[in-house]
């Protein structure tokens, strides 16, 4: 669906973390580009009991802390803030809400995005109280942002909660990794050029890895990390959409229903992890104490806990597996997914191993033909390198000696009088716009979690719990035998 712009984008949790370090920042920028519809007004709610010149403080002091000191801009930020409203409300308040909804009608002039940045536990009650009053019709949408839901059947709860407001058309459920430039730039590598495409299947394919690591370890977020585990904080969402991308069928066009009919098929086509299997193709681990770029750190019980005694926990913070795609493009090929804590560096990439020559006829060369593989890297910085096999300079009297080289895009190089963009700039754009494109539908999420869920049964049925790994490691040494067992490694 493509709407009319909106004329209103109203935030609830419009106080929060999220809200402070990539919302509010993200609007700033859009605004200092001359993206943001003139008549757009935005209404931040939250339970803050913040009157309007105290939530305009609040914007100003995120945009001071969170936007890199050479993008600032005092007129910049002086539209922004004119655009700005706030008003505080509870959604288990009735009273505050029927206030609240009076507000919006009051300032809607068009088509209006509600941004739920709030626990999903509030999704069903604040779209209810928007259709009570009658602002859930034609012409509104709403962003979820993730978790949505903690297993099938939670997801399923909201998704009809929601569902009783708002048509699917109209729902745009966020995973933010879909905003970032390089995971849009992989489907540019893939559907915009001619050279890959004819490669990219089980033929010429050897293996495909994809990692997200993170250096950090809970920060704060000990209560809902125990909860969730990174199954369900990274694997279920993120990974899986990169997963997704990577092994779709080429879409009849750029538009949300031919990308997301085929990311579906891709999910409705991965071999489940059942019982059987969850030991041989997954692997759990929890990060202990360590160092991580030459800082001593804390282990994650350690983390949990108040008083620094420890907590017992058997939440995992590390998850590898070995997926297969039981399709005609991609059968027989393993996709190794991994994603930790407390890892020695923050990345994410996405890797494409080829299969080797055939035959070598090289053989005499003090270097072993290496495969040839396509690296994908979207953080910390993007960048895109083919590796290829080469002569190594010299007079070879003996026979060619031949080097791996790395054909390497830089982004930031190539793009560098670019301002690079926070995610949601390029998602607040198009759910202002109505285009939901990047945006994960419906069925796509309760799909991985009918998939995650099995695992997790898996898990429970055999007994298993995370092995300990060290802080500033790559995890335990089960997911070493994950790729081994295979004939593969990971690439580190």
């Amino acid at each position: 669906m493509n709407g009319t712009p909106a004329s209103l984008l109203t935030i609830f949790g419009a106080t929060g973390d999220l809200a402070r370090r990539m919302l509010l920042p993200s609007l700033y920028g859009l605004e200092g580009d001359g993206l943001l519809p003139p008549a757009l007004r935005i209404l931040g709610t939250a339970r803050s009991d913040l009157d309007v010149g105290g939530f305009k403080a609040l914007v100003a002091a995120s945009i001071g802390q969170y936007v890199p000191a050479a993008e600032r801009n005092d007129a910049t930020l002086a539209r922004l803030l004119q655009r700005i409203h706030y008003q505080p409300a509870s959604v288990d308040d009735a009273a505050s809400m029927q206030s609240l909804c009076g507000t919006i009608a009051a300032l809607r002039d068009g088509d209006v995005v509600y941004h739920l940045s709030t626990a999903p536990r509030w999704y069903a009650p604040i779209c209810d109280a928007l259709g009570q009053h009658g602002l859930g019709g034609a012409g509104t949408r709403v962003m979820l942002e993730k978790p949505l839901g903690h297993d099938l059947a939670s997801a399923i709860e909201i998704n009809d909660g929601v569902a009783r407001v708002f048509d699917e058309e109209r729902v745009f459920r966020v995973d933010h990794y879909l905003g970032k430039e390089g995971v849009q730039n992989l489907l540019a590598l893939r559907f915009g050029n001619a050279l890959f495409e004819p490669l990219w299947n089980a033929r010429h394919v050897e293996q495909v890895q994809i990692t997200v690591a993170e250096t950090v370890g809970v920060e704060g977020r000990g209560d809902y990390y125990d909860g969730s585990g990174a199954m369900r904080d990274m694997l279920q969402n993120h990974l899986l959409q990169l997963l997704c991308l990577v092994a779709i069928e080429p879409p009849s066009q750029f538009e949300p229903t031919a990308v997301r009919n085929e990311k579906i098929k891709v999910l409705h086509s991965l071999r489940a992890i059942g019982r059987e299997q969850v030991a041989a193709d997954t692997v759990i681990g929890q990060y202990g104490a360590g160092a991580v770029d030459g800082v001593a750190v804390p282990g994650y019980r350690d983390e949990l806990s108040d008083n620094g005694g420890g907590r017992p926990s058997t939440t995992e913070t590390y998850v590898a597996l070995r997926a297969r795609i039981d399709n005609w493009r991609w059968k027989g090929v393993p996709f190794y997914l991994r994603t930790g804590k407390r890892m020695p560096q923050r990345c994410t990439e996405i890797y494409l191993q080829f299969r080797s020559v055939p035959h070598s006829i090289f053989d005499h060369g003090a270097t072993a033909l290496q495969p040839n593989a396509l690296l994908i890297r979207l953080q910390p910085e993007e960048r895109i390198e083919l590796r290829l096999m080469s002569k190594t300079p010299g007079l070879d009297r003996a026979g060619l000696q031949l080097s791996q080289v790395a054909l390497d895009l830089d982004m930031q190089e190539e793009f560098g009088a670019h301002r690079r963009r926070l995610a949601y700039e390029r998602l607040y754009l198009d759910a202002i716009e109505g285009n939901g494109t990047l945006f994960v539908r419906r069925d796509e999420t309760e799909a991985a979690w009918q998939w995650v869920d099995a695992i997790h049964d898996g898990w429970r049925h055999a007994g298993m719990v995370p092995k300990t790994y060290p802080a500033g490691t790559w995890g335990p040494g089960g997911a070493v035998t994950l790729t081994d067992r295979h004939g593969h490694a990971w690439r580190e």
